[in-house]
């Protein structure tokens, strides 16, 4: 069985250090059996302080690192304003080399601070992004995402976008299907659209404003056919230049880039629930070609068609 350890640090904010064990122990295979084993741990094994007025008891010390296949640290204010600590330094050194490691929110400065996330792109809250890009010059700061994926390295932006990655990597461990079923469970959905840009403050827009929501709907239902700017905007009541503009603040991508996550979502759900030939998944998908889904399957998913269908239709 994986198993993940979390490691609450001094200063951590519950709701991020509650998340692992909320979405990887609701992962289960049909039978009910869990894919992970979840252990939470401190340096020392005493309580810590967190951001709230409570502090948390764990059962475990830092010595469970060494047996960890994956390590999340949760968010904290360690490392943000000083210097990382030794003993966490001392602790996270024990950690096996491979095993993957992931941040929510602020963590990614204790990933940094270690010079794990130098030369790699990286996540964090958006009000502190630009703090991190100046402590930190090496590390490939976006500000702009809910969660980066670089392979054995994952980070998160901040609060909620904890349970974005985690949904992501039970997807990406376990497919779809189970991604879904977990998010089902956690009453959320399975993905959000966009990144952490149509959160960022800005003017609050009036209520009488109209939404691109009705435009979106429409298009998810017509995902293979061709779908227009010019018709999603006609669905909307806008002009072309209007709508544009009011998908971007929504959503915080275009509705080219919207459309293709879509399709790509779409492909993957076929890929591992249907027997259907590539070239009718992309078809389906709204594709056209298997050559066009193949491209875009590469750039979301770093793997083609039928690689990622023989992975997780075994599982």
């Amino acid at each position: 069985m994986h198993r993940i350890v979390v490691l609450a640090l001094d200063e951590v904010i519950p709701f991020e250090l509650g998340i692992p064990a909320r979405i990887f122990g609701t992962a289960t295979d049909e039978d009910g059996t869990p894919f992970y084993e979840i252990v939470t741990c401190t340096v020392d094994g005493r309580p810590v302080h967190t951001q709230a007025d409570f502090a948390i008891t764990v059962a475990h010390d830092a010595r469970v690192l060494a047996g960890a296949d994956t390590v999340v640290i949760p968010s904290t204010t360690v490392g943000v304003h000083g210097e990382l600590p030794d003993e966490v330094a001392a602790a996270l050194a024990t950690v096996r080399p491979g095993t993957r490691l992931v941040s929510i929110c602020l963590g990614a400065y204790v990933l940094a601070s270690l010079g794990l996330l130098d030369g790699r792109p990286a996540t964090t809250h958006w009000m502190h992004a630009e703090h991190l890009r100046e402590k930190f010059p090496r590390v490939l700061v976006r500000p702009d995402v809910l969660f980066v994926d670089d392979g054995d390295v994952l980070t998160s932006a901040g609060a909620a976008a904890g349970v974005d990655l985690c949904l992501h990597m039970v997807r990406r461990d376990h497919g779809s299907a189970v991604a879904n079923l977990v998010a089902r469970r956690c009453v959320v959905p399975p993905w959000r659209d966009g990144g952490q840009a149509q959160y960022v403050e800005r003017a609050v827009r009036e209520p009488a404003e109209a939404s691109t929501a009705a435009a979106r709907a429409w298009a998810l239902t017509r995902l293979d056919e061709p779908v227009g700017l010019d018709e999603l905007a006609s669905k909307a009541g806008m002009s072309r230049r209007t709508f544009t503009r009011r998908f971007r603040d929504e959503v915080g991508v275009s509705p080219g880039q919207w459309l293709i996550r879509q399709r790509v979502e779409l492909a993957r759900d076929l890929l591992e629930t249907t027997e259907l030939a590539t070239e009718a998944v992309a078809r389906r998908a709204g594709f056209g070609t298997a050559a066009a889904m193949r491209h875009h399957l590469r750039a979301a998913l770093g793997t083609s068609p039928m690689t990622y269908r023989r992975t997780f239709r075994a599982s």
